[in-house]
């Protein structure tokens, strides 16, 4: 089967996973700024937290004051010190409520904008055209839309806000120190600086591994999507094993690349909080000379010492939270770069509106075709074929003849290189895909069978349908008998891809679907070809009632499904060699009547 013959038979729901090329590594934090039209459809609560953030802050900055006072003043003879204690256990019950509102106030927020961004990069990917996906992996995109948005959530709803607290706490703390004693406060800033300047170095690199982590991560969600997928044929193989290793490897490049970063991000915070606390720890001792010398007071020392504590226990945050944010900055411009990915099929600015036929005409004028893919290899070349209103043409050929790739191009997954084609009358081109596709049906030759049951299978067609119409659908396909035999009818559940029902039956709902859906025109890849004599025949009969009032094609190999069509198109190397009757094309001797003859020598 050729590149197009694959594609369409994969249908909607598909999952091929194609290896894509390694994302660049993120080399700056203002990727997070993406995120900001996303952010501020929520400017209230945000500025709700950024308010019940300060005021956490001020709250928490006054307790070394308080403290302060009753070590100065409390303990002195008839000190009121119960109304000092007092004073702190209200400082610290006030400060319980705002961190609380604080919390739920961002974690609302986290969850909202994780929520928001998955919905639009799903969407997006929902409007990618069939070439995407040749170049993108879908375990790729899947790893982006779980464990990328994971961390986005963990920086908006959690790390940001610690870290806005932090630096808060560390900008307060240093500010009361230089109020509490310049000359300890001059001599702990010039040591912070010798502890920071060095680490900035490490946080870069730190970046860098955290992006090549999630690039691996997503290694591991392609390989395990690909084989998920396939879990017969890896088993008819007996492959379990073999593949089991090759998941194993991508899980311990992802495990080596992990550490890689765990290993420098643990260097950085040891550096940083060892410095930090080294520095304050000498300026304390220098503090606590300065008390006896009785240059300095024993509570101003306290809430020194207090502050010191709350500046360099914001650093420690403010270093475990730089990691996270490097790590979402990472991960957003992973998410944007599918965010940005604009389709390369679109509907033009001012769309034509097509013409309402029961019936659909399709003319290919001099249709020449390659697939991205494959830029050096026409997959059509030079089609010129005119199929009529209530016509049923067959496509006969062999595999790689172009067959599906005709069904790819009326479906607009892509456009033609040169040359037109026209339904009912309009160039393609000029058409809204939706619109397009909403006058066409297709019975693909894998039924597409979701997670779901029977009756939302077949109301997949035509979501608008009442409960009678979906049944009607039913009894024409030849379904309803089958399913009325299910355990719970048409509310039971089919399992994943249909995994519950036969192969025929697969067939014969999605017969049903394409008869609800009543397009002008149908599409039919080789819809009986996987099945046996008497399912053929079942499904022959549903296609039958499928095919009633409506213009057909059909791709098939087997002369018993095109032995009903009006005209047969035998194609070879993406041309059309061949057309006629079937008892013409016998006459004739040609491609035809030897595909023919090999099927009756079988």
């Amino acid at each position: 089967m050729s590149q197009g013959d694959s594609q369409v038979s994969a249908g909607i729901g598909a999952a091929s996973v194609v290896e894509g090329p390694a994302p660049v590594p993120s080399r700056r934090i203002g990727a997070l700024a993406a995120l900001w039209p996303y952010l501020r459809r929520y400017r209230m609560r945000l500025l709700v937290a950024f308010l019940l953030l300060c005021a956490g802050s001020v709250v928490m900055l006054t307790v070394p004051l308080a403290l302060r006072d009753l070590i100065d003043k409390g303990f002195s003879a008839n000190a009121p010190m119960h109304g000092h204690f007092m004073a702190l256990f209200g400082l610290a019950s006030v400060w319980g409520v705002i961190v609380a509102a604080r919390y739920y106030q961002v974690s609302w927020i986290g969850e909202r904008v994780t929520a928001d961004l998955r919905s639009a990069v799903y969407s997006r990917m929902l409007g990618q055209s069939p070439e995407f996906f040749e170049t993108t992996q879908t375990g790729e995109v899947l790893s982006r839309l779980t464990g990328d948005t994971t961390l986005v959530q963990t920086v908006v709803g959690s790390s940001i806000s610690m870290g806005l607290r932090s630096l808060f706490q560390f900008a307060g703390g240093m500010v009361m120190l230089a109020a509490t004693s310049a000359k300890l406060f001059a001599i702990t800033v010039v040591l912070l600086l010798g502890v920071v300047i060095p680490l900035v170095a490490i946080g870069r690199r730190v970046r860098r591994l955290s992006r090549e982590s999630q690039d691996r991560i997503a290694d591991t969600s392609a390989v395990a999507g690909e084989v998920l997928n396939a879990i017969p044929t890896v088993q008819a193989f007996t492959h379990e094993a073999w593949e089991a290793q090759r998941y194993d490897r991508t899980v311990e490049s992802s495990f080596a690349s992990a550490i890689r970063r765990t290993r420098m991000r643990s260097a950085m915070t040891a550096a940083m909080i060892a410095g930090v606390f080294g520095a304050i720890v000498f300026v304390l001792w220098l503090g606590a000379q300065a008390v006896v010398a009785g240059t300095m007071s024993a509570g101003d020392l306290a809430a020194f010492v207090m502050y010191a504590v709350l500046t360099a226990g914001g650093v420690g945050v403010l270093a475990e939270v730089w990691g996270d944010v490097m790590r979402a900055a990472g991960a957003t411009e992973r998410l944007m770069e599918l965010l940005s990915a604009e389709p390369t099929i679109r509907a033009p600015a001012a769309p034509q509106v097509l013409p309402e036929l029961s019936q659909a005409r399709v003319e290919f004028e001099q249709v020449l075709f390659h697939y991205p893919s494959r830029p050096l290899t026409a997959a059509l070349d030079h089609i010129d074929l005119q199929i009529g209103e209530g016509e049923t043409v067959a496509l006969v050929g062999p595999s790689g003849a172009g067959k599906t790739t005709l069904f790819q191009l009326l479906l607009r997954y892509y456009d033609v290189g040169s040359g037109v084609i026209r339904f009912n009358g309009v160039d393609l081109r000029k058409l809204d895909p939706q619109a397009l596709r909403a006058h066409i049906g297709i019975v693909p030759q894998d039924a597409v069978i979701f997670s779901a049951d029977a009756y939302d299978n077949i109301r997949y067609g035509n979501e608008h349908a009442t409960e009678a119409e979906v049944m009607a659908a039913a009894r024409a396909a030849l379904a309803d008998e089958f399913i009325q035999r299910l355990p719970q009818g048409y509310r039971t559940f089919l399992g994943e891809r249909g995994v519950r029902i036969s192969g025929g039956q697969r067939q014969r709902i999605a017969i049903a679907r394409a008869i609800l859906k009543n397009p002008p025109l149908l599409l039919l890849d080789e819809a009986t070809s996987a099945l046996d004599a008497e399912s053929e025949a079942l499904v022959q009969r549903g296609l039958e009632a499928a095919m009633r009032g409506r213009t057909t094609l059909i791709i098939a190999h087997r002369l018993s499904t095109v032995q009903r069509a009006d005209r047969i198109v035998v194609l070879e190397h993406g041309r059309i060699v061949e057309q006629g009757s079937p008892a013409e094309l016998m006459a004739q001797g040609g491609l035809y009547a030897r595909l023919a003859s090999f099927q009756i020598a079988l």
